[in-house]
């Protein structure tokens, strides 16, 4: 079984007012799982609804120890995408675990959005990647520890020195 842990972001954000501001909300990943057709077994857990800018060190501490405590093996954590980077990083070290992070540039929510895209990719890397912790954006799987978010460009790079 895959185990799914929401932890926030524009992937679970919704419109808040008129003025067309967003907040995080209830998670739409048990809707975008359902409309996949998947069969394969997933639990999804809610652990935080928090722009990543907002997360903490106590935020990160908290993944972590769901990841660890989790019964599952392969886990995807869906997150914001400003701090993912961090949140990979911190939880480097969780033996015999696939742990991959992924998330939104526009909220799952919206007609168009590569949430549905990148969650389809987590999901296949965390049955297909060993141990490890690892993201999976804008196609592709990066190393947290090598890799940042290109904000101008809206997209993940590896880091020029790898």
């Amino acid at each position: 079984m895959i185990e799914i842990l929401t932890v926030g972001g524009t992937i679970d954000k919704v419109y808040f007012d008129a003025k067309s501001s967003f907040q995080v909300g209830d998670s739409p990943i048990k809707e975008l799982l359902q409309e996949a057709n998947l069969t394969i077994e997933i639990k999804v857990t809610e652990i935080l609804r928090k722009d990543s800018l907002e997360m903490t060190g106590a935020d990160r501490t908290l993944i972590r120890q769901a990841a660890e405590q989790s019964k599952s093996h392969q886990i995807v954590i869906t997150h914001g995408t400003d701090t993912m980077v961090q949140t990979g990083c911190a939880l480097q070290g969780i033996a015999d675990k696939t742990l991959v992070l992924t998330g939104a540039m526009q909220p799952a929510r919206f007609r168009a959005t590569d949430a549905l895209f990148n969650v389809a990719a987590a999901l296949t890397a965390v049955q297909t990647l060993p141990s490890g912790v690892y993201i999976a954006m804008n196609g592709q799987i990066f190393d947290p520890r090598t890799t940042h978010k290109n904000v101008a460009e809206n997209r993940f790079e590896r880091t020029s020195n790898e």
